[in-house]
């Protein structure tokens, strides 16, 4: 079985390079993710998977950051313009994007694995130094890049699909393969979990594309899991207040500018909590219309993290007081919406173990650093389905592929070796899949 895996994966390279490219070349961020989402559905359909997209994918309530409605219709169009599968395309309409394919081969553990499919909103170089713009596949919709591996993930998915197929007749069990939505800015993991599609699921995995971590005179191929990722709240905050001259009436004024930045000095002077590393930052603050009128509104853009989600609640507790005491201080009223969100991730150690044991003693081609568990800097929302699943007595893991990048993740730069990257991490998660199914 492990043989004709690897045989399968390495004769699939140049097709997933193909994938891997054209979606680079089609970024579509958070929630306009729509001719990404009918193209994945398509070739899910294609091999025989039983497919939902739409509504009966993500909880539409809980979708969170959604942009603005004239934006998501122009983004449909924009991907009908651009090759959108027309049969799926319809579902997505809306930003209701994301894919499921399911393959049920009778009884046995439920085992998902999460793909994330969104792009960052990153203008991509534009210089011959720029493999995918001296190659003819940068992104053609400005202001959207693939500047995470994402591109790739979404890839490595639709080759795990056809690997799994092939061997559907040996396999116990269902596989669910989650093609998710908004990962930046951690929104989208959240309404597939409210959906109950992690719900029963016995094991979860997901991978992250990064760069090359040296093992001792080794360069292994990927680490077994992840761990140590911040929990995290995303908010926009929005002060009222009233307009008025600023030398004729200022006294009939209500100024917001003044409360949002009496909220901001007060949000990065939160006492520190000394069980759990700690973050905030204010992004972003507008307000005022003019230098003469009291400024009736404002709206600020903030995160606040920590180590532990008991370390980000009471970060979130802090900020939400402060918000609203600085709007009431200058007689303006507060409102807050959340914008994303994420639990603290942490990959369960006997998953981590099976997962290298199957790539070395089984594979034998998939090499595995010595150290398991990757330490994570950021935040990551696949957290949301991690805890669904570990909190049912379940086990999780993030493994992360290990290849050649051409910058940091987030830059204008961002490439990585496609040709070594993607069949690896196919053969990885296909082998780990039939393992726990077999």
């Amino acid at each position: 079985m492990y043989e004709k895996i690897n045989r399968l994966a390495d004769d699939l390279k140049d097709k997933l390079v193909a994938y891997r490219r054209d979606f680079h070349k089609y970024a579509e961020s958070g929630w306009f993710e729509m001719r990404t989402t009918s193209l994945v559905a398509r070739r899910l359909a294609d091999l025989g998977y039983e497919v939902l997209t739409g509504r009966d994918v993500c909880l539409a309530e809980s979708r969170m950051g959604l942009p603005a409605e004239q934006e998501l219709e122009n983004s449909y169009v924009r991907a009908k313009e651009q090759g959108a599968d027309p049969e799926f395309l319809e579902a997505t309409k809306g930003g209701v994007t994301g894919a499921l394919g399911i393959l049920r081969c009778g009884e046995g553990p439920v085992v998902a694995l999460r793909f994330d499919i969104d792009a960052l909103g990153v203008v991509e170089d534009e210089s011959d130094e720029h493999r995918p713009w001296r190659e003819g596949f940068s992104s053609v919709n400005r202001g959207m890049m693939h500047a995470c591996g994402h591109d790739g993930h979404t890839t490595i998915g639709l080759g795990v699909a056809e690997v799994l197929m092939a061997f559907k007749d040996r396999l116990r069990g269902t596989v669910k393969l989650i093609f998710q939505p908004a990962e930046e800015g951690v929104r989208g993991a959240k309404s597939i979990v409210d959906k109950g599609h992690l719900d029963g699921v016995d094991y979860v995995l997901a991978c992250h594309i990064n760069e090359i971590i040296a093992d001792g005179d080794r360069v292994p191929d990927i680490t077994a899991g992840s761990g140590g990722s911040f929990a995290t709240t995303k908010l926009d905050a929005f002060f009222y207040g009233k307009s008025a001259h600023a030398a004729g009436s200022p006294q009939d004024g209500k100024n917001a500018l003044a409360a949002v930045v009496t909220a901001a000095q007060n949000l990065l002077a939160i006492p520190r909590h000394s069980k759990s590393d700690t973050r905030v930052n204010v992004g972003t603050l507008n307000a005022g219309s003019g230098r003469n009128v009291i400024p009736e509104f404002a709206k600020m853009e903030l995160e606040i993290r920590g180590k532990t989600s008991e370390g980000n609640t009471y970060m979130e507790d802090w900020a939400r007081r402060i918000i609203k005491t600085a709007a009431e201080m200058h007689d303006c009223t507060s409102e807050i919406k959340m914008m994303g969100a994420a639990f603290q991730l942490e990959s369960d150690q006997a998953f981590m173990e099976l997962i290298r044991d199957v790539c070395e003693q089984d594979l034998k081609t998939v090499t595995v650093h010595s150290e398991l568990r990757r330490e994570s800097g950021g935040s990551e929302d696949f957290s949301y389905m991690m805890k669904r699943v570990q909190d049912q007595g379940g086990q999780a893991s993030m493994l992360r592929i290990l290849t050649e990048t051409a910058a940091v993740g987030h830059n204008k730069r961002y490439d990585f070796n496609d040709e070594d990257a993607l069949p690896k991490a196919v053969k990885a998660l296909s082998a780990v899949v039939c393992k726990l199914m077999s």
